[in-house]
Order: C-alpha cells, then sequence, then structure tokens
C-alpha cells in the first residue's frame, strides 16, 4: 500500500522532470514563465502534465477541457483519499 501512495505522489513529479528535460521546448511553448510550472509541480502535478499534453501553445479548447478537468480530479484525488483509507490509524473509526 505504501508503495502504491509513493507512485501517486512522485509518479507525476518523475514524469514532469523526464518530460521537461526531454522537450523543453514543448513546456516553454506552454508557459510564460517558469513559477507555473514550478508551482504545478508542486501542488498540481498531474493538471501540469495534461496542461502541457493538450495545450502546447497555451491554447485550451474543446475537449482539452475536460481531459484537464480530470487531470484536476485526479490531482484532489490524490491528496483527499489519504486521511479516508488510513482512519482506522488515525483514530476516527
Amino acid at each position: 500500500m505504501c508503495l502504491f501512495f509513493i507512485t501517486l505522489f512522485a509518479g507525476p513529479r518523475i514524469g514532469i522532470l523526464f518530460w521537461w528535460l526531454v522537450n523543453p521546448s514543448r513546456w516553454s511553448s506552454a508557459f510564460d514563465s517558469f513559477i507555473v510550472p514550478a508551482l504545478g509541480f508542486v501542488f498540481l502535478p498531474w493538471t501540469t502534465l495534461m496542461f502541457v499534453a493538450v495545450a502546447p501553445f497555451g491554447n485550451v479548447a474543446g475537449w482539452d477541457w475536460v481531459w484537464l478537468a480530470l487531470a484536476f480530479m485526479a490531482d484532489l484525488t490524490s491528496y483527499t483519499t489519504g486521511g479516508w483509507s488510513n482512519r482506522g490509524r488515525i483514530g476516527y473509526a
């Protein structure tokens, strides 16, 4: 179970670092500054990865919003399910 959560939290961040090292021009065309992807790396890694995938020039239209919403839900889920799944350990049950 611990390996699952390590992969869940570290997986997209490793993906961000790898993709940025392999194709930095795509990242520079998707974002104007370094601040937004850095904040995305820390707080919303799945959404940051999906934004680079669907919006290579910073333009989001049509079905791209659905993919971004799913990535945002993945970020929220990764932050909120830890307390519920470990409720027996922290004394809520």
